[in-house]
């Protein structure tokens, strides 16, 4: 399953290029062909749909690498409590650009509080390597297979996550993020991160099976970014098989930095942000410097619309209405 290398024009990301290096087969549709000639007529329909769905997607994927160590100041400015995983990456990054070797990156655990923005963090790595994003929520689940499938004999079986994001996406490098990790549990039948045992090892990711599926698949170029608060509730095995970041809150500068990021992303993102200012008060940024970015952000957003219905374009300390009992959210911002 190596990748094809052919020359094409370079894809803009994030202000530098990341050239496709080639097409690299993640399954083959032999394989498919003739699993899905051994279901017979009537039976199993969702698995001969996600089989027709296979073949149509074709068993390619884009496998892709930088041409040069990316522009990472920007994350730098508006992460500063993530340098230490930002330096990580850039060395892990150089490494790739001065060799033949595809896209690379060690797993890694983000661990710390909840609201300091480990989540967002992940987002924006997937943003700036530009391969396709899947996202796996550990304190949202409801069944012990979601990464790695149940058996096609199971009523109301599916596929996992870590097949879906190669069947819906162009990439054989994609950033999985696997969301508050800590927060699954066992419930005796399935061990819900059984999956990751075989997936975060490069070997036995190259012929990784998902139950449903039962097709080799080949994830070895998955890059696992994981979150957590407390990694006493992480299986050992897991830990060790990641780079593992102990993420602190952010101080008063940075928190200032944060919040002007935040400030300046949510401006961007929406057409009636022209009207305000590109940077607010320093009154404003000091005043949300000490809440968590999760925090800020919801803080931001609702500053806007106090600022729209008073008639004004400048975020005001009064705007920032921090009335409601703060609560200990699940999910980064």
């Amino acid at each position: 399953m190596s990748a094809q290398a052919f020359p094409v024009p370079a894809l803009s990301q994030a202000g530098f290029s990341i050239p496709i290096a080639g097409y690299k087969r993640v399954y083959d549709c032999a394989d498919v062909e003739e699993a899905m000639g051994e279901i017979k007529p009537g039976q199993n329909d969702v698995l001969r749909d996600t089989y027709e769905k296979m073949l149509k997607a074709g068993g390619n994927r884009f496998s892709v690498k930088p041409s040069s160590i990316p522009a990472m100041d920007d994350l730098y400015d508006d992460l500063p409590n993530f340098s230490e995983v930002l330096d990580d990456i850039r060395r892990q990054l150089s490494l790739c650009v001065n060799s033949r070797d595809n896209l690379e990156l060690a797993p890694m655990l983000l661990l710390g509080d909840p609201g300091i923005g480990k989540t967002h963090f992940a987002k924006r790595v997937s943003k700036l390597l530009g391969t396709g994003f899947g996202f796996i929520s550990m304190s949202a689940l409801t069944a012990g297979w979601i990464i790695g499938g149940a058996s096609s004999q199971w009523k109301n079986a599916k596929p996992g996550k870590v097949f879906e994001t190669f069947l819906r996406g162009e990439y054989a490098n994609p950033v999985m993020v696997v969301d508050e990790i800590d927060k699954s549990a066992a419930d005796g039948a399935y061990d819900p991160l059984g999956a990751l045992y075989s997936l975060l090892e490069h070997d036995t990711a190259a012929e990784f099976i998902d139950e449903f599926i039962e097709i080799p698949i080949d994830a070895s170029d998955v890059v696992w970014i994981a979150t957590a608060n407390d990694a006493r509730l992480i299986p050992e095995p897991i830990l060790n098989r990641m780079n593992v970041y102990e993420i602190e809150a952010p101080d008063a500068d940075a928190a200032r930095r944060i919040a002007m990021a935040i400030y300046r992303n949510i401006r961007e993102e929406h057409d009636w942000g022209r009207r305000f200012p590109a940077v607010p008060s320093e009154a404003v940024l000091a005043c949300l410097a000490d809440v968590s970015p999760r925090e800020m952000r919801r803080l931001i957003n609702k500053a806007f619309g106090n600022a729209s219905l008073a008639g004004r374009d400048e975020l005001a300390v009064g705007d920032i209405d921090d009335s409601r009992p703060l609560k200990k959210a699940r999910i980064g911002f």
